[in-house]
């Protein structure tokens, strides 16, 4: 067992020790495995975590992938087997955690009414990076945004503040939507397909954030007794604000991260929206993961014993690609699994909260730096 940054370890496995391996078919990641490989072929590469995998060392395998086509699970398998070693992430303290996200479907209009209020933003020209050559002394390091002024840089204003008017008036608006608690889910999210009166279906992805750090609305609720932990999910929190609407607005200021958005490409909808890897998502095979520790375009083995909701009643044991970041996932075995697009999706997703072991399978010429 190699020692790792970030308070974790790596421990060397064999493939038959995957819980679940010999009867996951990987086969679906391979699409996603050929547009990573053009993505780095015709980009810059994927920014490496700090276990100091890079995209030189993923490039290899995605090329072999490239030539190769299984014909069956057995042999989809048999791929990995041959061309990576899997280690076992293991934190220092506690267990791995695995959630769920989805693609909402939202109905909006391009014009404000009385019915559709609340507007999905697009990035303001006032939010600028913050990197550690620019950040402001007494900056919380977590920050990588900032409102830059004739002052300097300093904390962008937060949720309640644009909520409350703040950006009005700037011509910064993608669409409007109904409800503010679906913004809100939508900013939980990261991306939403928007379907207006005329039937036009239209995408947002994420652009940016405020910076402020996400706080939980779940994680309220429970505090203030509201609702127990044991039935914490996305639709009993909705039930809650929808059953409590004079304080919608104090439990969703609670979460002080904002998200602005830039319209994406609607070329095929069977697929997912192009995540943070800038590919699009598989539904059921791509992982949202830590990205300060790990490297986009790897390939995970996630085992959550417990979580059958997704697998047709048995334990969730898949092969996955990490195409996806989120301010929420934070740790070394912690993801977040891509269920797929509109209402069937999010209901999958809504309760999942899963203890899970999480396996990093990594290219066998790298491999050798962990050994």
């Amino acid at each position: 067992m190699s020692d790792a940054p970030e308070g974790y370890r790596l421990k060397a496995v064999r493939f038959e020790e995957l819980p679940g391996w010999g009867r996951d078919d990987p086969s679906p990641v391979w699409p996603a495995m050929a547009d990573c490989l053009k993505h780095l072929q015709n980009s810059k590469p994927y920014r490496s975590g700090a276990l100091g995998l890079s995209a030189a060392d993923l490039i290899p395998l995605l090329e072999a992938a490239g030539r190769f086509v299984p014909k069956s699970p057995s042999e989809a398998r048999g791929f990995f087997e041959a061309n990576c070693r899997v280690f076992h992430i293991s934190p220092k303290e506690g267990s791995g955690l695995v959630t769920a996200f989805y693609e909402p479907e939202i109905e909006v209009s391009a014009q404000q009414d009385e019915v559709y209020r609340y507007p999905f933003y697009a990035r303001p020209d006032d939010l600028v990076d913050v990197t550690d050559a620019n950040r402001p002394t007494g900056m919380d390091p977590s920050y990588a945004f900032a409102l830059k002024d004739a002052e300097g840089l300093k904390l962008y204003p937060d949720r309640k503040a644009i909520d409350c008017g703040y950006l009005e008036n700037r011509g910064l608006e993608l669409a409007w939507a109904k409800s503010r608690v679906d913004v809100f889910f939508v900013h939980v999210q990261g991306a939403a397909r928007l379907r207006y009166p005329d039937g036009r279906i239209a995408r947002i992805t994420y652009a940016a954030k405020a910076g402020h750090p996400f706080s939980g609305i779940g994680r309220r609720l429970i505090e203030l007794g509201e609702i127990a932990e044991q039935d914490i999910s996305m639709q009993s929190i909705r039930a809650w604000l929808a059953d409590h609407p004079e304080r919608v607005d104090e439990i969703l200021w609670h979460n002080r991260s904002y998200i602005f958005f830039r319209a994406a490409e609607v070329a095929d909808l069977s697929r997912g929206p192009i995540a943070a890897a800038k590919v699009p998502l598989i539904a059921g095979r791509s992982l949202a993961v830590d990205r300060n520790i790990h490297t986009f375009g790897f390939p995970f083995f996630v085992h959550a014993p417990g979580l059958t909701r997704l697998d047709a009643g048995h334990n969730f044991s898949r092969l996955m690609l990490a195409l996806d970041t989120g301010s929420a996932i934070i740790g070394p075995a912690r993801g977040d699994i891509f269920t797929g697009s509109g209402f069937e999706a999010g209901e999958m997703a809504g309760a999942v909260r899963n203890a899970a072991d999480f396996y990093m399978l990594v290219p066998k010429q790298a491999a050798e730096r962990f050994v």
